[in-house]
């Protein structure tokens, strides 16, 4: 596993604990149907929350498990600022674990270089 894979995890672990502590976190999983949308976001099946909890972050985390390789661009805090851009909860917390997501992903990858002696 990779630095950024570990990285990753941690973030997700974040995002997971900041949804959960908002209240936010389901334990209903949506319908197959639902999550088997093409849109993006499912935002024809699935409110925000629930596309990253169900899709967003399993989807991740998969990816972290196997050691697969990652997005190389992710925009996702934008998304969340305007989700709750009229509601009345606090979302910072959250747009700050996305963000970092956000960088991790859309950030070169870091690869060392030999340099000849």
């Amino acid at each position: 596993m990779t630095e950024r894979h570990r990285e990753l995890a941690r973030e997700l672990c974040q995002l997971e604990k900041q949804l959960r502590d908002m209240g936010l976190w389901s334990e209903r999983t949506p319908s197959p149907e639902a999550l088997a949308s093409s849109q993006p976001f499912a935002v024809d099946t699935l409110t925000f929350v629930e596309w990253l909890q169900f899709i967003f972050l399993p989807r991740m985390q998969q990816r972290v498990d196997v050691s697969a390789p990652l997005p190389t661009a992710c925009a996702i805090a934008p998304m969340v600022e305007e989700y709750f851009r009229d509601q009345s909860c606090d979302a910072s917390a959250l747009y700050s674990v996305m963000a970092a997501i956000d960088q991790l992903l859309s950030s070169p990858v870091k690869t060392h270089s030999h340099q000849p002696g």
